[in-house]
């Protein structure tokens, strides 16, 4: 593995230190700095308390979820190792960020790192839980539109944001579920991607060489993709974990909401708002630390269902604390732990004995 050798110094800490900036950049020329002061004064820790460990809780069943769809390709890592990875991910993608496709390819590195040679299983995995993130999402906002569309509580621009959105998930489901199995069409595409990358260089990266192992693994990607047709058992259990994760991450908005007193808001809204704030969130914007857009889209949210200016801007505030800078530093402390332990243990290339 070739993480172990991180040290902490300035510039390990630069962009952390630049993403906090942004961060608060944010806040003194976006919200009204006293009314968030005077609101986290008066902050009920149980429940905020109670939203942090609901927002660990939606990770740790996440990369549940990948380690039983990585199990069934009888690729064998811990538990351990794959709650490891999913944290390595979410550092890379904040620091990286491009639909978490960044955190992804990350953990597929990581995997065939650790178990050489199933570099096309991990794909498939990842590639297997993004199905069905996507499928969840697009239910989570089906229903809650819904039941806003009985009580003639959703119109207008959120309704055809909301419809819109489901219609994009939607199309991007149904390319993502064709090209993991149409074998020739996906090869075609790597043979593209790998001669445009060559030809950018204008030969100074030589590609050629990993054409074969690109090949394979292309191969083993679409072999256990189409395996898992035949799994209902691991894709039922993949997806109920998936699902609790789901059911957390939407539970850390109601419980943030609560913990500054606001408690005049329904499910059917929070599933909507949730669908819809994932939905932008992923948009590859390319910042790091995704400051910005998913704070003044979470807030227009909130307002948009009637959550007061000043508790929305709060709320969202509070929410990004555990939702980015929390995961962040832990996703840090994760990579900097392995290396620490790597160094004692004098491992270069291989975290198995740091990460059972």
């Amino acid at each position: 593995m070739s993480l172990p050798r991180y040290k902490v110094t300035w510039k390990t800490l630069l962009l952390p230190i630049i993403g906090l900036a942004a961060f608060f950049i944010y806040i003194y020329f976006f919200v009204d700095f006293n009314e968030i002061i005077e609101a986290i004064q008066r902050i009920n820790l149980f429940y905020y308390v109670l939203a942090t460990i609901v927002s660990l809780l939606d990770v740790f069943f996440f990369a549940l979820a990948w380690y039983f769809l990585l199990r069934f390709l009888s690729v064998k890592i811990s538990i351990m190792k794959s709650f490891a990875f999913v944290w390595l991910g979410i550092f890379v993608d904040t620091l990286i960020p491009g639909e978490s496709i960044s955190g992804e390819v990350a953990k597929i590195y990581l995997v065939n790192r650790e178990v050489e040679g199933t570099g096309g299983q991990a794909t498939a995995s990842v590639v297997a839980q993004r199905l069905i993130g996507m499928g969840i999402n697009i239910v989570t906002l089906l229903v809650g539109a819904s039941l806003l569309l009985i009580g003639s509580l959703l119109s207008g621009i959120m309704l055809g944001m909301t419809l819109l959105l489901v219609a994009m998930i939607c199309v991007f489901f149904a390319l993502v579920l064709l090209l993991s199995f149409k074998e020739a069409w996906t090869l075609r595409i790597v043979d593209g991607v790998i001669n445009f990358i060559e030809r950018i260089s204008r030969g100074r990266w030589k590609l050629t060489p990993i054409r074969g192992e690109v090949a394979e693994m292309h191969k083993a990607f679409h072999v256990a993709i189409k395996a898992y047709l035949h799994a209902p058992r691991t894709l039922l259990i993949a997806s109920s974990f998936s699902v609790i994760s789901w059911l957390f991450s939407m539970s850390v908005l109601y419980l943030t909401l609560l913990s500054i007193g606001y408690v005049q808001i329904s499910w059917s809204a929070i599933l909507v708002i949730s669908g819809i704030f994932v939905g932008i969130k992923s948009v590859p914007i390319g910042i790091p630390f995704e400051v910005g857009l998913p704070e003044f889209t979470l807030t227009a949210l909130l307002y948009s269902f009637s959550v007061p200016k000043g508790v929305s801007e709060t709320a969202t505030i509070l929410m990004r604390l555990l939702t980015l800078w929390l995961r962040f530093f832990i996703g840090f402390g994760v990579q900097q732990w392995i290396g620490v332990k790597a160094i004692i243990t004098g491992s270069d290339t291989e975290t198995g004995s740091t990460l059972d």
